[in-house]
C-alpha cells in the first residue's frame, strides 16, 4: 500500500462486537462501516463456503483498504465491498436480492487515518484544508458549509452536536472572522475557536476546538441524519433471530441508538393505567443487555480512541 492510501484502523470493540453478533457460519452480514477491513475481516472469518459479506463504506479510500484486507482472507464464504452510505443500504439489498440479512454491525467511529491525515481536514492538531468530507466524492466541504452558515445556526450546531457551553462565543468569533476574510485551514480555524474562549477553558486537558470540530464535522456529514435513516430500515431488514450490532462514540448517536432499541422493545404508547393494551403495537425484538458495553482498561490504554465507546445489542424477533 502506497503512502498516500495508507489506511491504518484500529477496530473498537473487535472482539466483543462478534460474540454479540452470534454469527450464523452461513449467514448473510452487512458491515455498515468497512473502515479498513477490521471488523469486515472478522466477521469473514467466521463464515463457510455459504455465508456472505456485504461491507460498505461511505468513504472510498476505506473501501479499497477493506477489499485488501479481504482479499488475504481464507474464508471461503462470498464478499462484496460497496461504496455506499447507510441511507443507500435498502437499494444494495434490493438491488442484489437480499430479502433480509442475520446481522449487521455499524461503528460510528471517524477511523484514524481520516483524523491523522491533515488533506482530510479533520484535524484540529494538523493544519490542513477545511474539508472533513467522510465521502470525498461529495459537494459539500467544511470550508464551503462554514460559507453558508449563519451565526444562529452554526450556534445551534455547536451546541447540540458538540455540546459546546460556549457555541455563542465561539460562532460570534467565526462569523466575525469570515467576513473579515476567508478562513481556509484547520489550524486557523482551531485558533480562532480557542481565542474566543475563556482562559480558563484554554487550559482544560482537551483541545479548545475539539467538541466544535466534532459538530462541524457531523453537520457537514449529515452523520445523524443517515443514523437515524439507518435506524428506520433497520426492522425491515433483519431476519429472525438476527442481531444488530452498533458502535458509538458519541452522546448524541448513543441516546439515539437507545432509544430506538428500547422502542423496538417496548413500543406500547398506551397510559400506565391502561388495563390491557389498546394500541396493538407488538414488540420487534428484545435489547440483548440492559446497559452498553465499553472497552476493556487494557484496550483503553492500547487505543485512547475506544475510550468513549459504546456497544448496544438487539435481536430481531419475528417469530
Amino acid at each position: 500500500m502506497s503512502k498516500d492510501f495508507d489506511y491504518s484502523h484500529i477496530p473498537v470493540l473487535a472482539q466483543e462486537a462478534i460474540e454479540a453478533l452470534k454469527i450464523d457460519p452461513e449467514g448473510i452480514y452487512i458491515d455498515c462501516t468497512a473502515g479498513g477491513g477490521g471488523h469486515s475481516s472478522m466477521i469473514l472469518e467466521n463464515l463457510t463456503q455459504n455465508g456472505r459479506l456485504l461491507a460498505l463504506d461511505r468513504d472510498l479510500k476505506a473501501t479499497d483498504a477493506a477489499r485488501l484486507k479481504l482479499e488475504n482472507s481464507s474464508s471461503p464464504a462470498s464478499w462484496e465491498v460497496a461504496h455506499a452510505n447507510f441511507s443507500s443500504l435498502k437499494d444494495l439489498l434490493q438491488e442484489r436480492e437480499i430479502q433480509a440479512v442475520d446481522g449487521l454491525l455499524a461503528d460510528l467511529g471517524v477511523s484514524s487515518a481520516q483524523l491523522d491525515q491533515s488533506e482530510r481536514g479533520f484535524s484540529y492538531h494538523i493544519d490542513g484544508p477545511l474539508d472533513m468530507r467522510m465521502d470525498t466524492e461529495s459537494d459539500l466541504t467544511a470550508f464551503r458549509w462554514l460559507q453558508g452558515i449563519s451565526q444562529e445556526e452554526l450556534s445551534r450546531v455547536l451546541r447540540e452536536y458538540g455540546e459546546e457551553r460556549y457555541a455563542d462565543r465561539i460562532s460570534r468569533a467565526i462569523i466575525s472572522a469570515r467576513d473579515d476574510h476567508v478562513i481556509n485551514t484547520t489550524g486557523e480555524l482551531a485558533s480562532i475557536i480557542a481565542k474566543s474562549m475563556p482562559a480558563a477553558s484554554r487550559r482544560e486537558q482537551q483541545h479548545p476546538a475539539r467538541r466544535s470540530f466534532h459538530a462541524i464535522r457531523i453537520a457537514v456529514n449529515n452523520e445523524l441524519g443517515e443514523l437515524e435513516k439507518l435506524l428506520d430500515l433497520l426492522p425491515e431488514v433483519i431476519a429472525d433471530r438476527g442481531r444488530i450490532v452498533i458502535i458509538t462514540f458519541h452522546s448524541l448517536e448513543d441516546r439515539m441508538v437507545k432509544r430506538r432499541f428500547a422502542e423496538w422493545e417496548k413500543p406500547c404508547v398506551c397510559p400506565p393505567d391502561l388495563p390491557v393494551c389498546a394500541c396493538d403495537k407488538e414488540p420487534l425484538g428484545k435489547v440483548i443487555r440492559s446497559k452498553h458495553e465499553t472497552a476493556s482498561t487494557l484496550e483503553k490504554k492500547i487505543n485512547i480512541r475506544s475510550r468513549s465507546a459504546r456497544l448496544r445489542v438487539f435481536e430481531r424477533r419475528i417469530t
